[in-house]
């Protein structure tokens, strides 16, 4: 393969890889009370948490869908790592409400507070746990 085609394939992997990273941000301002950037510009040290913990969980998944299957076409590696970084959009987004419901208060509107709260650990844990979820089973 020659220098020029690596570097269509990488930017081709790039642009999927920054819409996925996009699309989960978006999913998780709508899971969120407000909007989540002017939180994070705010100073909440909570929303930046979780916004990042998010970002990082979909970063693994986007980086394994196409490090396994780097020996398949570049169509079937780059349809691949579309289909599992959405998946991990979905799954991200699930648990976030399903640990939303479980906890006693609005856990979405306490990680827009702008003091730290701890409880925001538990939800930036989820996205981490969750997206490593999808990335074993990409293997």
């Amino acid at each position: 393969m020659d220098l020029l085609t690596s570097v269509g394939y990488a930017l081709a992997y790039a642009v999927v890889g920054i819409v996925v990273l996009g699309v989960g941000y978006g999913v998780l301002d709508l899971l969120t009370p407000g909007h989540l950037g002017r939180h994070i510009m705010a100073g909440s040290m909570n929303a930046a948490l979780v916004a990042a913990s998010g970002i990082l969980g979909l970063g693994l998944v986007v980086y394994t869908a196409i490090w396994h299957h780097a020996d398949a076409s570049f169509g079937e590696a780059l349809g691949y790592t579309i289909v599992f970084g959405l998946f991990g959009v979905v799954v991200q987004a699930v648990a976030f409400r399903l640990v939303d419901i479980v906890m006693p208060d609005d856990l979405a509107a306490t990680a827009m507070q702008t003091t730290f709260h701890p409880a925001t650990l538990v939800p930036a844990a989820t996205q981490i746990a969750v997206s490593l979820v999808v990335v074993a089973s990409i293997a």
